[in-house]
């Protein structure tokens, strides 16, 4: 087993990833970075400029897979701080609880969430960032939008995947959505 696991990061080997991604969902983290007023109301949400599963260019929340023995908020912060910089100094709370479950197909039409790798469960969470967020070398871009902004025509057809359905679904539930 330890030639397929490389246990120190729990990265599988390409081939095995492969094999069981045709075989099996996998457990990910969607993580809608947003920045929030005095009194905790959403002004901006994040979102970065990336290459997509499906090969597009596109607007996306951060996201990413839950490595084997990781626990779910160690998850959220190795994802946050590898998109957002080590100073994105995101807010979570010490239990952790989506706001909702998301379920990526490789059919489109499964769901509305689409992930052509693959199928995956992925919890997601509205997660308050405070420091200067830079995006790495994987994002190209990471741009801040008001919640009018975000929901906008404009900015929803640069979304793929579904990403613009849980931008929405996000603000509803902080009780933001324009």
């Amino acid at each position: 087993m330890s030639e397929q696991t490389e246990v120190k990061t729990g990265w599988l080997d390409r081939e095995l990833l492969e094999n069981i991604r045709a075989n099996v969902p996998l457990v990910y983290v969607d993580a809608v970075p947003v920045r929030v007023d005095e009194l905790g109301r959403v002004t901006h949400v994040g979102m970065l400029l990336r290459q997509a599963p499906d090969g597009t260019i596109s607007r996306m929340v951060v996201s990413g897979r839950v490595l084997y023995g990781e626990r779910i908020r160690d998850s959220l912060l190795r994802h946050l701080e590898k998109d957002l910089g080590p100073v994105a100094l995101p807010r979570i709370p010490p239990e952790v609880a989506p706001f909702t479950v998301v379920e990526y197909f490789p059919d489109a039409d499964t769901s509305g969430f689409h992930d052509p790798r693959h199928h995956a469960v992925s919890l997601a969470f509205v997660v308050p960032v405070s420091g200067d967020c830079q995006p790495t070398q994987e994002a190209l871009d990471l741009r801040w939008f008001t919640p009018e902004e975000a929901v906008s025509d404009k900015v929803r057809r640069e979304m793929t995947g579904g990403h613009d359905r849980l931008i929405r679904l996000a603000l509803a539930h902080v009780g933001q959505l324009p």
